[in-house]
C-alpha cells in the first residue's frame, strides 16, 4: 500500500488545485493517507501542515494554496483515527488513540515521505490544534525545521470549570474499569458531527459564514471523513501529554503562535505561558477570532498566513 494513489475529495465547483494524495504505513500497521500540494511557481522550501483533531487533509486546500501560491510545497496528514486514515476502535465516529506517543509514529511516516518526495528545503512546520501539541512534541524529538507556526495550539485544554487534576482522575479511572473507549462527556456528540450538529451563532470555531456553510457541505457530502467526540482514552492521554509538554524548555527556533479573544476549545493561559517562555516567538493575539484562525474571515485569515510568511523568509 506505502505510496500507492489515495482519493483526494473536491465538493462540485470547487476552484481550488487538487492535492496528490497517496497511501503509506506507521510502523505499528496502522494505515494513513498523505496529500502533497507541490509549489504553484518557484521552490522556497516546504511546510509541513500539522491539522488538529476530528480534521482531514481537505479542510486545509484554501491554506495549501495560499502558500504554494507563495511558492512554499504543502506536505500534510490524516493522523490516525480520523480523516481517511485507519480507525482505532469499532465505533469509527469515536476519536481515540492508544498513547498520545503514537501520534509520532505518524510524523516519522510524514518525515520518510518528505524526504522519498524530495521535498524541497528548508522545511517549516504549521499546525492547528492538537496538531500544535503533536507538533510541539516533534520538535523536541528533532524535528528537522527552521520554523514553527501554532494556530491555537492545543497546549492545555479548556476545562471549564473542572480541575485538571480532576479530569485526569476521571479518565484514569473510566480506562481501569475498561470504559477507556466510550464516549467522554463534554467532548462533543459521540455519533454526531460537530458542524452538522451546531448552530453557525454558537459556533466556536468561525466567524465566517462562508468558511462555516464551506465545513457544512464538506461534513454532508463526506461523512465517513468527519469524527463526532472524543473517548476517554484520548482525553486522558492528551490532558497527560499537555501537562509533560509544560515541564519541558522551548525548542531553540523561531515561532509564531495566534490566540483568539474567543477561544473556548483550548487553553488560553498554557499558549500564553508557553509563548512568554520561548525566546523571540510573537504571540499573535486577534480579539474577535475564535478557535480557527485559518477558517475566520478572509482578513484575519490572511493576516496570520502573512505573519506565517514572514516567518518562514526570516528563519530561511
Amino acid at each position: 500500500m506505502r505510496g500507492q494513489p489515495a482519493p483526494f475529495r473536491q465538493l462540485p465547483g470547487d476552484p481550488r488545485r487538487p492535492a496528490q494524495a497517496f497511501w503509506t504505513q506507521a510502523d505499528d500497521g496502522v494505515t494513513l493517507r498523505l496529500a502533497l500540494w507541490p509549489a504553484a511557481t518557484g521552490s522556497r522550501g516546504s511546510v509541513l501542515l500539522f491539522p488538529g483533531r476530528t480534521e482531514y487533509i481537505e479542510k486545509y486546500a484554501g491554506v495549501a494554496q495560499f502558500l504554494t501560491d507563495a511558492g512554499y510545497g504543502v506536505l500534510s496528514i490524516d493522523w490516525r483515527g480520523q480523516g481517511l486514515s485507519g480507525r482505532l476502535l469499532g465505533d469509527a465516529r469515536l476519536g481515540h488513540v492508544g498513547q498520545f506517543a503514537d501520534y509520532q509514529r505518524d510524523v516519522v511516516e510524514l518525515m520518510v515521505a518528505a524526504a522519498d518526495l524530495d521535498l524541497p528545503r528548508p522545511w517549516h512546520l504549521l499546525s492547528h490544534s492538537m496538531g500544535g501539541c503533536i507538533g510541539l512534541a516533534a520538535l523536541h524529538d528533532g524535528l528537522p525545521v527552521a520554523s514553527a507556526t501554532f494556530s491555537a495550539p492545543m497546549w492545555g485544554i479548556n476545562l471549564r470549570q473542572m480541575p485538571h487534576g480532576v479530569a485526569i482522575g476521571i479518565a484514569y479511572l473510566a480506562g481501569r474499569l475498561g470504559r477507556g473507549g466510550r464516549p467522554a462527556p463534554g467532548s462533543g456528540s459521540a455519533l454526531g458531527t460537530y458542524v452538522l450538529d451546531e448552530s453557525f451563532s454558537a459556533n466556536l470555531l468561525t466567524a465566517d459564514p462562508d468558511e462555516w456553510c464551506r465545513m457544512l457541505r464538506e461534513a454532508a457530502a463526506w461523512p465517513d471523513m468527519t469524527l463526532g467526540g472524543a473517548s476517554y482514552g484520548w482525553v486522558g492521554k492528551a490532558l497527560n501529554e499537555c501537562l509533560r509538554l509544560s515541564r519541558l524548555d522551548s525548542p531553540d527556533i523561531p515561532a509564531l503562535a495566534s490566540l483568539g479573544g474567543q477561544e473556548r476549545i483550548v487553553s488560553s493561559s498554557a499558549i500564553r505561558d508557553r509563548m512568554a517562555r520561548w525566546p523571540g516567538a510573537t504571540l499573535m493575539e486577534v480579539p474577535e477570532a475564535r478557535h480557527e484562525i485559518m477558517m475566520c474571515t478572509p482578513e484575519r485569515r490572511a493576516a496570520f498566513l502573512s505573519a506565517a510568511l514572514t516567518l518562514f523568509e526570516g528563519a530561511s
